[in-house]
């Protein structure tokens, strides 16, 4: 294991020195309270530039991404990031303009997202589209807003619930319920869908909407996405479409055409922007015209060839992010979109879901599969019976660290014991998709032979087994400078 830097730092060394911008201390005192002056100088390493470059190089090596091996994370969509998406967006014309420009002077950048919106809303079947929301999760915050002011406008306050599939990702009722929403969860079938008798049930004239994503977070389509849309309207509330699975049908399917009003996309997931790490994202949602009104403001209009930012909605939910979204998000998807086109988006969904389906029919045998013997983009197994043999789905877990690999989702859904959500994408090869086939199978071998061996894993990463209920307890957030000269 290689050292902290603090530990490798040594009295007086430097990488280099900082051009002086020492204000003098009788004139710091006057700029600044006392309280805020330094008494003493601040703890940092002391080190060389060598060391320093070794230090970081090596770390950068501990980092797992899409570039650096198969991410099979299960509904996250991992996809390979294009370079080329990259450069576009490098482009001085879209990386160095300032959104508090004339929109005389960045009219390419509005016309971008403009042709932006059509696109999104020619795939996802809706009438408009707001570009502002910087994640998924906002996008879920702003398109249930939306549904709230129009059910307010419609004079309908009692319209309070909004229903959540047992199986939903869990920001769909956190989304609901930091929106002023109380949330009923409706169950799912023996076939892993929703349960439509006990949807009609819980619809009543309080039913705001219904969040789901489909094909749902078990891979499967719910193939009764018509009635239970009709279920939702008779009872006078709105469909919500979570497009974190929307990779399997790019192409094949639209929401809008299954009934929903309003969707969100999550652009890293689906059109390859950047993914992880906190940011920056896009999750633009769409909606029907209806709901065009209610969207957050500005939105992108043309007249007469110029493109602006339309500002004067005043039935508009309002801001939900500084000025236009994540601009340099925005081109990658763009970019990305151009680049495939209509037919090689439905390409992805195909592969995609080729993919999975290969993957699941060579595990089957050797890993419970409780919902379907057939899958869309993703599909879940099941370590119940490993972990009757002796070790758990964590452990499998922690064992393919061993081997390279990223696990895949664990737990989640929730619905199903032991679960692990494996999403391989469409861009992995059928090598790459063998290899990691062969390991899980192995791991199935290892917990029969000795199944302690996958219980003490990882044994090959710089961080071990840890105590997780402790770390959880007691997490250390900080360097300790006990028994260190620094």
């Amino acid at each position: 294991m290689s050292k902290l830097i603090f530990e490798i730092s040594r009295k007086d060394r430097r990488a280099f020195e900082l051009l002086s911008t020492r204000i003098e201390q009788k004139k710091a005192e006057e700029l600044f309270p006392e309280r805020y002056l330094r008494k003493e100088p601040a703890r940092l390493p002391e080190v060389s530039e060598l060391d320093v470059v070794r230090h970081f190089t090596e770390l950068s090596t501990r980092n797992f991404g899409v570039d650096s091996g198969f991410y099979p994370l299960g509904s996250c969509t991992m996809k390979y990031n294009p370079k080329i998406n990259e450069k576009v967006a490098s482009y001085s014309g879209f990386a160095n303009i300032h959104p508090y420009q004339p929109e005389s002077t960045v009219q390419g950048a509005l016309r971008l997202m403009y042709e932006l919106s059509g696109s999104l809303a020619e795939i996802t079947g809706m009438d408009k589209i707001s570009l502002q929301p910087s994640a998924g999760a906002q996008g879920e915050m702003a398109g249930l807003m939306v549904i709230k002011k129009y059910h307010e406008k419609m004079g309908e306050y009692q319209r309070n619930k909004i229903i959540c599939p047992d199986s939903a990702h869990g920001t769909n009722p956190a989304s609901a319920a930091i929106s002023g929403f109380d949330i009923l969860q409706v169950k799912s079938n023996e076939r892993g869908m929703v349960d439509v008798d006990e949807l009609k049930r819980l619809v009543g004239s309080d039913t705001a909407g219904l969040m789901l994503t489909n094909p749902n977070t078990l891979g499967l389509f719910e193939e009764d996405i018509v009635e239970i849309a009709s279920i939702i309207h008779k009872a006078g509330g709105l469909l919500y479409y979570d497009g974190a699975n929307a990779n399997a049908i790019l192409g094949k399917s639209r929401p809008g055409d299954m009934g929903f009003d309003v969707v969100h996309l999550n652009l890293h997931k689906t059109f390859t922007t950047p993914h992880g790490g906190g940011g920056p994202g896009a999750g633009p949602i769409g909606v029907k015209e209806f709901l065009y009104p209610f969207v957050s403001v500005p939105v992108i209009e043309e007249k007469d060839g110029t493109y602006y930012l339309d500002y004067n909605r005043p039935d508009s939910i309002g801001k939900v992010k500084a000025f236009y979204g994540n601009f340099l998000i925005l081109v990658r998807a763009y970019a990305y979109i151009l680049s495939m086109g209509a037919e090689g988006l439905a390409d992805v969904s195909s592969n995609a879901v080729l993919n999975a389906n290969y993957m699941l029919s060579r595990l089957k045998d050797v890993y419970d599969v409780p919902f379907g013997e057939r899958c869309m983009h993703e599909f879940v197994i099941s370590g119940e019976k490993q972990k009757k043999m002796g070790a758990s789905t964590i452990s499998i877990a922690k064992r393919l660290l061993d081997y390279g690999y990223h696990p895949p989702t664990i737990y989640f859904p929730l619905v199903v014991k032991e679960a692990m959500m494996i999403e391989p994408t469409e861009a992995e090869s059928m090598e790459t998709l063998d290899e990691f086939i062969a390991v899980l199978r192995k791991i199935n071998d290892e917990i029969e032979d000795n199944p302690e061996e996958v219980n003490h894993s990882p044994h090959t990463t710089v961080v071990g087994r840890l105590d997780e209920v402790k770390a959880a307890r007691t997490p250390v957030v900080k360097y300790s400078f006990e028994n260190n000269d620094q």
